[in-house]
């Protein structure tokens, strides 16, 4: 339950913010956010990472939803166990559903945070989620899961987590 009111928050944050930069800054506009570091700049995204396969925004929400619904799945039949592999799949999961209700609702992607420092893609908080979600999820799987998960321990074929007890 608290990982579903923490992906629900976060999509909410996500929908708050992508609102207030539709309604206050014109298409291509540009607001100081914090000097000589970001900006609020406002980017339609017809695609996915970097506008790549901008002309299926209908495939892109198809896959949202089924990766969404497979991370939803992942959650509710406890795939990871420890609370760093749940957090890991519920930033994956808001952030594949906040810009799942952009391609569905509005056919494109709302983007904002555009780096100033380096040449970098236009970003939202769903992006955000997605990246940190999918980096804290590939360093878990990969360094901590064998260690902290029952089921993923070498010689433990049949993944019951009361074998060891």
């Amino acid at each position: 339950m608290p990982y579903a009111i923490l992906a629900a928050a976060l999509i909410a944050l996500d929908q708050l913010v992508k609102y207030l930069v539709v309604t206050h800054i014109p298409l291509g506009g540009h607001v100081p956010f914090l000097p000589h570091v970001m900006e609020l700049t406002y980017v339609r995204n017809t695609g996915a990472a970097f506008s790549i396969f901008s002309e299926h925004t209908w495939i892109l929400a198809v896959v949202s939803l089924a990766v969404s619904v497979l991370l939803a799945l992942a959650l509710w039949k406890n795939f990871f166990r420890h609370p760093f592999g749940k957090l890991s799949l519920t930033l994956l999961l808001a952030g594949a559903l906040g810009n799942f209700f952009d391609r569905a609702f509005r056919g494109f992607v709302v983007d904002m945070f555009n780096v100033l420092f380096i040449r970098f893609a236009v970003f939202n908080v769903a992006d955000i989620c997605v990246v940190v979600g999918g980096f804290a999820a590939g360093v878990y799987y990969l360094l901590l899961a064998e260690k902290l998960e029952p089921r993923f321990r070498e010689g433990d074929e049949c993944g019951d987590p009361d074998a060891d007890a």
